[in-house]
């Protein structure tokens, strides 16, 4: 699946506190006229714009004072693990406890602009084909194994061996053809045609450099090494991962908050899938740090004596509900605008969220380089009498006793499978109110519900679904190619779950991603966007906010851009 969303199995509370304790009620979703939701104040770190230079990893503000070592921070998180392995999961938490056990071969340091981490050098050839990075001297992996180009190779063979399985980070360096060593700190990556987005895949912790002599083990026996600031402990499945510092850390990316090891003795990921359960959690003490702080308790959270609240808009592609255009009444274009236009996005997304998230009108983020405002004039935004008409002119005209449209005698049906243990940010919610509006167009929103295994064989693989939700946090419009080529379904490690096949949309796609002209590749991105919205390919619902609760205690946790939190300069105070 994807950074934001990837199939895993579920979360358990913190040990010791009562399941349930700290639930909050979830907000009602009203069908026809909403009331108006709180808009919320200002926060620790402002929202960046697309056009804004954004650091490789920005600092929360906080009290004054010089840096302690020492301690263990805690940090609570909904979802779990269905690996460690990088190349395999494409989940967001394996991007946020591997980015503090893997460095990069680079630091993505702006939209556009890339900075040394593992390479402290590299140089592209004129066809845009082949790379060639020279390495820091003296960088090890925890278990002692020296850096050189042969681990480069060895961990980027690994990412594209068919025996890896990987969900996604393969599809990152599709054009990978092959490494060669050329001496032990220098390696020559060929890809077989020009792609600009290579650096910006290169600095993502799923194409982190992995210990060769850890990769060279059976997977049963598999463990995360890497060159990080923080190496691996152990995990408990289903409830945490143990992560300690890592003493003889020099491997710094442009950027950093300071030189050398990590303040932090330990880094402890607590898997707490109850968002009440967790803010519980953060407020009580038991955890420093939480992530997915409910909206529901923003506002809250910002008045509390020693806490505080970060947020920021996560860039790559929204929260959005992607419709299968392969199968059954989704195959007519209007019946696709006629469901984007019985929903009334805004207003659904205000009642859920109180405000803290806002709602998209595009499948891209506006906080990713590329996004064209321009591009909603296509969507079939929310008029009910428009979605009648579509209806009507699909053939779609009669309805039975239970008010649905009916056509040769079948009612029209979509289904919307619902993933429970991939389910936060009130998604369910969310569904809710999309699911009771639709009925009011006449269409019925079949919700059943499947577990992990059914979801990935039979759903995105297998294709038996008609709409599909998800969200993907990458910062670059190249994000389109993963989610609207035609050759990168999910079956091939990709995000085209709408299953669109659309000869423009893939030369689109394909001429950013090899064009050195900045301004070819807006221009095909922006033409990418506006027609994914003429076609109905996708209904844009909202766009994720990482909203992170900090204890007062929390020093020096940054942001990269993808928005993942870095504890290398974190550490606690009094």
């Amino acid at each position: 699946m994807t950074p934001s969303d990837d199939p895993a199995t579920r979360a358990t509370p913190i040990p010791g506190r009562r399941r349930g304790a700290l639930r909050s009620r979830r907000p009602v979703v009203l069908i026809a006229c909403l009331a108006t939701a709180v808009v919320a104040g200002a926060v620790v770190v402002s929202v960046m714009t697309g056009g804004a230079d954004r650091p490789v990893a920005r600092a929360v503000a906080g009290p004054s004072g010089a840096p302690v070592a020492g301690s263990t921070l805690t940090y609570a998180i909904a979802g779990t693990q269905v690996s460690l392995d990088p190349a395999v999961a494409a989940t967001a938490v394996t991007g946020l406890i591997d980015r503090n056990v893997f460095d990069s071969l680079v630091a993505q340091t702006g939209p556009d602009s890339f900075g040394p981490w593992l390479a402290k050098e590299w140089t592209v050839s004129k066809d845009g084909k082949v790379y060639t990075f020279t390495l820091r001297e003296g960088v090890t992996f925890h278990d002692g194994t020296p850096l050189t180009a042969a681990a480069v190779k060895a961990s980027l063979d690994h990412v594209v061996d068919p025996g890896t399985k990987s969900a996604y980070a393969a599809s990152l360096i599709a054009p990978y053809r092959r490494a060669r060593v050329v001496s032990d700190l220098v390696v020559e990556v060929t890809l077989s045609r020009p792609f600009t987005p290579f650096l910006q895949a290169l600095s993502v912790p799923y194409l982190g450099i992995q210990s060769p002599a850890a990769l060279a083990k059976p997977v049963s026996e598999y463990r995360p090494v890497g060159t990080g600031p923080i190496s691996y402990v152990s995990w408990e499945k289903d409830r945490r991962v143990t992560l300690r510092r890592n003493p003889g850390y020099t491997a710094t990316p442009a950027g950093a908050s300071h030189q050398g090891a990590a303040y932090l003795d330990g880094l402890v990921f607590e898997f707490v899938s109850e968002d009440a359960t967790r803010y519980g959690a953060l407020t009580s003490g038991q955890a420093q740090a939480m992530a997915g702080v409910p909206p529901v308790n923003a506002d809250r959270l910002k008045t509390l004596p020693g806490f505080t609240l970060n947020a920021q808009e996560t860039p790559g592609l929204n929260y959005n509900l992607y419709l299968n255009q392969t199968r059954g009444p989704l195959r007519d274009v209007r019946v696709r605008r006629a469901l984007s236009a019985s929903v009334n996005v805004d207003q659904l997304v205000r009642n859920v969220y109180f405000g803290h998230y806002r709602a998209a009108r595009n499948p891209l983020s506006a906080v990713t380089a590329a996004y064209d405002a321009g591009a909603e004039s296509e969507l079939a935004s929310y008029d009910p009498k428009e979605a009648a008409r579509l209806l009507d002119e699909a053939g779609w005209k009669e309805t039975d006793k239970d008010g649905y449209r009916v056509k040769d005698g079948e009612r029209l049906t979509l289904v919307w499978p619902f993933w429970a243990e991939g389910n936060k940010d009130q998604r369910d919610v969310l569904a809710e109110g999309v699911q009771a509006q639709a009925k009011l167009a006449g269409i019925e929103i079949r919700r059943p519900p499947v577990d992990t295994g059914a979801y990935v064989s039979e759903y995105l693989i297998g294709g038996g679904y008609d709409l599909i939700d998800v969200s993907f946090a990458r910062p670059t419009p190249d994000v389109l190619r993963f989610a609207f080529a035609s050759g990168n379904t999910y079956a091939k490690a990709g995000g085209n779950v709408a299953l669109v096949d659309s000869p423009e949309i893939d030369e689109r796609v394909e001429e950013a991603a090899e064009t050195s002209d900045p301004e070819t590749a807006r221009r095909d991105y922006a033409a990418v966007q506006k027609e994914v919205l003429r076609q109905a390919y996708v209904l844009p619902l909202y766009t994720p906010v990482q909203l992170v609760g900090l204890s007062g205690r929390v020093r020096g946790v940054a942001f990269d851009a993808q928005t993942y939190p870095v504890f290398h300069g974190a550490w606690l105070g009094a």
